[in-house]
C-alpha cells in the first residue's frame, strides 16, 4: 500500500540565492519588514540587534562597542554579508563606517557592510550633485549627517530635522504625516531627495513621492538593499520601490569609501 506525499501549501523562502546579515538599533520595529519586503525571492535577511534606546553621542558611540559580538552570531548562520545598518552611527564621522566595516572583515572574514557606504554609492550611481536632506534626528545628529554628504561632495540645498531623539517615537510617525512633510520642503535645484533614517514609515512613500516631486527619493532601508544586492551581484531591476531599485547600476564605477 503506498502512501501519500504531504506537501505544504506553503512556500518558503530559505535564502539559497544569498543571505545576508543585518545588524540593526534594538529599538528599531521599522527595518526589518521594510527590507523583508524589498528583497527578491531567494534572498534571505537574518538579523540581530544592538543597544540603541537613544540619539545621544555617548549612545551612539555605545552600540558601536558590540559590532564584533554581533557579527560573530551572524557569521554562525553562514551569511554572505554581515550589514551594520544605522545611518545616524555609520555617518558619525568620516572614520565611523569605514571602521565598523573593517572591524567585521577582521572578526569574521565575511564582507562587511555599513549604511553610509550604501549612501555613497547611492549618491554617486544616481550622479546627485544637490540633494534635499530631512531626517527624523535632534539637532546635533542631523547636522553631522550634512557633513557626511558635504564630504562626499555633494551640496544640500535645502533640509529639515524632527528633533525626535528615540526610534520608538519615529515608528509612530505615520506616512501621510511624512508625506507632507516632504511635500512642504521640495526644492526646485535638488536632484533628489533623502529622507534619512532606518526606523521611519518611509518605504511606502518612495514611488508616491517620485511621481509628485519628479527627482528620484532615497530612504536609508531601500539605499542599503540596494547596495547589498548590487554588492552581490543581483542586478535585476526590482519594482515598486522606486527609481533606484528599478535602474540596473553599474557598481563598478562607484568610488568605495576607504
Amino acid at each position: 500500500m503506498s502512501r501519500a506525499v504531504v506537501r505544504s501549501p506553503y512556500s518558503i523562502d530559505y535564502g539559497d540565492a544569498l543571505r545576508l546579515g543585518f545588524i540593526v538599533p534594538s529599538g528599531n520595529v521599522i527595518a526589518e519588514p521594510q527590507i523583508r519586503a524589498m528583497l527578491p525571492a531567494g534572498v534571505l535577511p537574518l538579523f540581530t540587534r544592538l543597544a540603541l534606546r537613544g540619539s545621544s553621542e555617548a549612545e551612539l558611540m555605545r552600540m558601536m562597542e558590540g559590532v564584533e559580538a554581533a557579527a560573530e552570531l551572524l557569521a554562525d548562520a553562514r551569511v554572505d554579508r554581515i550589514v551594520f545598518h544605522c545611518t545616524a552611527v555609520t555617518t558619525f564621522s568620516p572614520q565611523s563606517g569605514p571602521e565598523i566595516r573593517r572591524r567585521i572583515e577582521a572578526k569574521t572574514g565575511i564582507p562587511g557592510m555599513v549604511t553610509s557606504d550604501a549612501l555613497a554609492a547611492a549618491f554617486a550611481g544616481l550622479g546627485w550633485r544637490r540633494l534635499v536632506l530631512l531626517s527624523p534626528y535632534i539637532a546635533s545628529v542631523h547636522q553631522r549627517e550634512i557633513t557626511f554628504v558635504e564630504q562626499l561632495g555633494l551640496s544640500v540645498v535645502r533640509d529639515a530635522f524632527l528633533d525626535i531623539d528615540t526610534n520608538d517615537e519615529m515608528a509612530r510617525l505615520s506616512p501621510e504625516a511624512l508625506r507632507d512633510w516632504v511635500l512642504n520642503h521640495r526644492d526646485a535645484q535638488a536632484d533628489g531627495y533623502f529622507l534619512s533614517c532606518t526606523a521611519l514609515r518611509t518605504a511606502e512613500l518612495i514611488a508616491p513621492l517620485e511621481a509628485e516631486l519628479g527627482h528620484p527619493v532615497l530612504t536609508s532601508n531601500q539605499v542599503m538593499v540596494w547596495h547589498a544586492l548590487r554588492s552581490a551581484g543581483m542586478s535585476q531591476p526590482i519594482p515598486g520601490w522606486g527609481e533606484l531599485l528599478e535602474q540596473v547600476l553599474d557598481l563598478r564605477s562607484v568610488r568605495r569609501l576607504p
